[in-house]
C-alpha cells in the first residue's frame, strides 16, 4: 500500500493511526533518505502510543527508547554505524525482548545483526509531498496495513 503525505502533521497522522493498529511486539523498518520524515513518522507512532514528551532522531545516540505502559519503544538511527558488529558493543539483544517495538532507521546498516521487519515504510520524496510505500512481512502485519487502509480512507 502505498499513501501520499502532504505535510509533516499528516505524516504524524499516519505514524499515529499505525501505532493505534500495533497490538504487539513489532520491527518496523523506516526507510528513506535524510529528512524524508522518518523521525516525524515516529512521532506520530509514539503519540499514537500516548507518548507526550519529546522526540528527537537517535542520530548521535543510536538509539532512544520510551517507556510507555504497555510497550517499551525503541527507536533506533543506524545511520552513523560503520560496522553492523557495533550492534552487538550496543547490546542490540537486550532490546529485543518481549512487548518491545522497535523503529529502525537505515536498517540496511544493521544487516545480519537486527531481527526481519514485520513492516517496512519506504518514505520517498515527490515534487510537492512524500509517499509512504508499506511492505508487509507476515500475517499480522498484512492486517494492520489492511486496517490501516480502511482508517485513512474514512
Amino acid at each position: 500500500m502505498t499513501v501520499i503525505v502532504n505535510t509533516a502533521i499528516d505524516m504524524e497522522m499516519l505514524g499515529n493511526h499505525l501505532a493505534y493498529l500495533c497490538h504487539s511486539s513489532a520491527v518496523i523498518y523506516l526507510h528513506g533518505e535524510l529528512g524524508s520524515g522518518k523521525t516525524t513518522f515516529t512521532r506520530g507512532f509514539l503519540r499514537g502510543l500516548g507518548y507526550l514528551g519529546k522526540v528527537k532522531s537517535p542520530t548521535y545516540t543510536l538509539v532512544e527508547s520510551y517507556d510507555l505502559d504497555h510497550y517499551t519503544v525503541y527507536h533506533f538511527d543506524l545511520y552513523r554505524l560503520s560496522d553492523p558488529e557495533e550492534l552487538d558493543y550496543l547490546g542490540i539483544r537486550d532490546y529485543l525482548e518481549n512487548n518491545v517495538i522497535c523503529l529502525i532507521e537505515w536498517a540496511e546498516r544493521g544487516d545480519g545483526y537486527i531481527p526481519p521487519p514485520d513492516i517496512e515504510c519506504h518514505l520517498n520524496y515527490q515534487t510537492t509531498a512524500r509517499t509512504v510505500e508499506f511492505i508487509t512481512h507476515n500475517p499480522q502485519s498484512e492486517r494492520m496495513i489492511a486496517d490501516l487502509k480502511l482508517q485513512i480512507i474514512h
